[in-house]
């Protein structure tokens, strides 16, 4: 055992990227483990296809899912905007079961493999749902279907949506979370042309999902809308297809990691150990071999060696050493008993993060809302641009896109260096910062959607036609998509970040998860919200959210999300000045 001094090292967990100097000269991975040697960029596209696939079935249905569930299903849009939300809360926490599978069952590989055939089902079941007509309620004419009096779905074509989803969501819990470290894996990081790999990898990955969402937004929703909506699933269950392929013909190349047992089991053994010890003293000035921390035996821990801080010390008495409690050989007799310090530290990076956890699911309920009520908003609207492009209401999200697009190259490129020069800081900002000015776009998103609402309702219920269309172009809703975008940006992109840096690094594919997990709280809390607003005011016999949305009061409902973001601005806000963390990088 090599005992170390009990000291405070730091506020915090210093569980940080090292930088490329350090890296020349830390074990990130022990390549000789395996049984080849890692092929690079060679293997990459077999990976990186398989999830761009995945994701083209998945937004390609999600793009435009609202309008299928109205229009097919006859749906009213609190009915389809439930099930749209429960569907996505669905399939943003898959992946944290799936990364808890991977890591201690599975492995990276065979859960991938189990994701993709699970989405392909779902995405043949769909696509039977709009090919055979028996698993959908019959056709409806447009005015019978804004009058209520189409022939509703039953039980039956229900469930059989419900399987389809079901299988979708977890397609989506064995891809996500795996897909980025099995690519990471494939890289030798022990070199610089491997480190480099990696950089780019990440700039490749997120240039893919860009492409992907432009693709599904407006090609696939064209298709869906235009033509077939059995054409419209069916050529992203083909491209499913052929990711499958895709992703087994790279099997002879691709470097395989074993599942390393679940870090969950290390975070309990803290917690008894610490609650057994609790009667144990520790003196203020310890001593060398007071606290169990043998050296490291994995590259997947930390290449820092922590030492105990003063933070949350009551879980300090896990590591404290009794008696015999170690072996003549350096480990420990029980470790329900007694843990390393480096367990104690990775305990206490997890419970800093979960206050500025907690806070970021209400601070994504506006993202929530772009995704079901602008594609109800328009169509309501005037669709036409021009006089011979019609946009078809799921598309509007491009606009988003577009301004992620426009605005992400203008803020690393032009701004950040700008701001590098007055505040020193490396990045310009913290972590922290740059998510609170993500939650200061939401609000405003809320504010002007609110506002812009108000405008399209009046103008439909006192200039518009028969089918209730106001005279109002869809591109007003330019704003509050571009809005959004910018809420995205900051905040999304800022969890990551700060995910990366706080999670310990055996944790990391936790932590990678921990963002779907966000996006899946953040849907159920919008579910628990619509529904609640809509028993509340429908009581007086005017529900904000009823099925016309000209009568409803949606603006008043986006008014509302805008003051529980301001309170949840307000939290993090406390919670962020209290977090202690390792600072940003200063700048000479």
């Amino acid at each position: 055992m090599a005992g170390k001094k009990g000291k405070k090292r730091s506020e915090t967990c210093n569980c940080f990227p090292l930088s490329d100097e350090e890296n020349v000269t830390s074990d990130l991975m022990d390549t000789t483990l395996n049984q080849r040697r890692p092929a690079g960029w060679r293997a990459i596209p077999f990976v990186l296809g398989n999830e761009t696939f995945e994701r083209l079935a998945s937004y390609g249905l999600m793009a435009n899912f609202m309008v299928y569930l109205e229009r097919e299903y006859h749906m009213n849009q609190v009915e389809a905007a439930t099930i749209l939300n429960g569907w996505s809360a669905a399939s943003n926490f898959a992946p944290v079961i799936g990364a808890y599978v991977s890591d201690a069952f599975m492995g990276k590989f065979w859960t991938i493999v189990l994701g993709s055939f699970s989405s392909l089902l779902g995405m043949m079941i769909m696509t039977l749902t709009a090919l055979l007509p028996p698993l959908r309620p019959p056709p409806c004419a447009d005015e019978d279907l804004q009058q209520g009096q189409c022939i509703p779905y039953n039980g039956a074509q229900l469930g059989v949506l419900m399987v389809s989803l079901c299988w979708l969501s977890i397609g989506t819990g064995g891809i996500k979370p795996c897909s980025i470290p099995f690519s990471v894996d494939q890289f030798d990081l022990t070199t610089e042309e491997g480190r480099k790999g990696n950089n780019s990898f990440y700039n490749l990955y997120y240039t893919t999902q860009t492409i992907v969402l432009l693709i599904t937004q407006t090609v696939v929703v064209y298709i869906q809308n235009d033509i077939s909506w059995a054409l419209g699933f069916g050529i992203p269950t083909l491209c499913m297809i052929f990711a499958i392929v895709l992703f087994f013909v790279g099997t002879r190349i691709y470097v395989y990691i074993k599942p390393k047992g679940s870090v969950v089991a290390g975070v309990a053994q803290v917690f008894v150990a610490a609650y057994k010890k609790r009667r144990f003293y520790i003196p203020v000035d310890g001593v060398d071999g007071q606290f169990y921390d043998p050296p490291l035996t994995t590259s997947l821990l930390c290449v820092r060696e922590l030492h105990l801080t003063t933070q949350y010390r009551f879980l300090n008495k896990a590591a404290l050493v009794i008696d015999d409690e170690v072996n003549p050989d350096g480990s420990c007799k029980n470790p329900w008993m007694l843990c390393t310090i480096q367990q104690v530290e990775d305990v206490k990076c997890l419970l800093n993060i979960i206050p500025i956890w907690v806070t970021s699911i209400l601070g994504f309920l506006a993202m929530n809302q772009q995704g079901t009520f602008t594609v109800s908003q328009a169509l309501k609207m005037d669709l036409q641009f021009g006089s011979t492009i019609k946009i078809p209401a799921g598309s509007v999200g491009v606009i988003t896109l577009i301004a992620i697009a426009v605005w992400l190259p203008f803020y690393d490129r032009v701004l950040v260096p700008a701001l590098e020069k007055i505040t020193k800081l490396e990045g310009g900002i913290t972590v922290l910062q740059r998510i609170g000015v993500g939650n200061l776009f939401s609000i405003l998103t809320m504010l002007v959607s609110g506002f812009i609402e108000t405008k399209r309702r009046n103008s439909a219920l006192s200039h518009g036609g028969p089918d209730g269309v106001a005279p109002m172009s869809v591109m007003w809703l330019t704003p509050q998509l571009i809005l959004i975008g910018f809420a995205e940006i900051f905040s999304i992109v800022g969890l990551i970040e700060f995910y990366n840096k706080q999670f310990p690094e055996h944790m990391r594919s936790i932590g990678n998860s921990l963002i779907y997990l966000t996006f899946s709280l953040a849907s159920y809390a919008s579910n628990w919200i619509i529904s609640i607003v809509n028993d509340v005011t429908g009581r007086s016999g005017s529900s904000w959210l009823s099925g016309d949305i000209n009568t409803s009061k949606l603006d008043k409902f986006y008014f509302l999300i805008a003051g529980i973001s301001l309170l949840d601005f307000v939290v993090f806000m406390f919670c962020a000045r209290r977090y202690h963390y390792r600072g940003s990088v200063r700048i000479n």
